[in-house]
């Protein structure tokens, strides 16, 4: 497993994840810019994603659903606010209803990611920005940071694939 650190910081109400890949930042950032890669290891193992929509741009959006072994699907949505290709990208990121809209009863947090080559192939850093000590207790206690160890758990067995980009998402259902 590639993630070097994990950390949370209550008091900047942030949690830090770092990975270093043996592969070029390029190919790295493919499997989060092609709804297909990604959704193979965005979600748990035991909750596979699936990205109905994902259009990565200013603006643009990604919804997608996880489904639990028992058949039982959590939804969330990105609203990405900047795209900087092949660097780095921020999302407002959420939870949604069965519908798919944004539910105001969870928190929504700011994620950027950012992408830098390495001597040995390139780094992952991505930083989740909390509202709240009382959001990042919250998603703490629903297992954010076992959710994330097992999700980017995955990306080795998706970065050994080809980069075929596919960006078509799949319709909602």
């Amino acid at each position: 497993m590639p993630i070097t650190t994990i950390q949370s910081d209550a008091e900047a109400l942030t949690l830090t994840v770092i990975g270093d890949y043996p592969v070029p930042v390029e190919r790295l950032w493919d499997a989060y810019a092609d709804p297909r890669q990604l959704e193979r290891f965005w979600g748990p193992e035991q909750w596979p994603a699936t990205f109905t929509e994902h259009e990565m741009v200013p603006g643009g959006h990604s919804r997608y659903y996880m489904t639990g072994p028992d058949g039982n699907r959590s939804r969330g949505w990105w609203r990405f606010l900047e795209v900087e290709p092949g660097r780095r990208f921020e999302v407002e990121d959420g939870f949604a209803d069965d519908e798919g809209r944004p539910n105001d009863d969870m928190p929504t947090m700011r994620m950027i990611f950012t992408f830098e080559p390495t001597a040995t192939g390139s780094r992952l850093m991505s930083v989740t920005h909390f509202p709240s000590v009382e959001a990042m207790r919250q998603l703490a206690e629903m297992g954010m940071e076992e959710g994330l160890r097992s999700a980017l758990g995955q990306l080795d067995a998706v970065l050994a694939g080809p980069a075929v980009l596919t960006t078509a998402a799949r319709p909602a259902p």
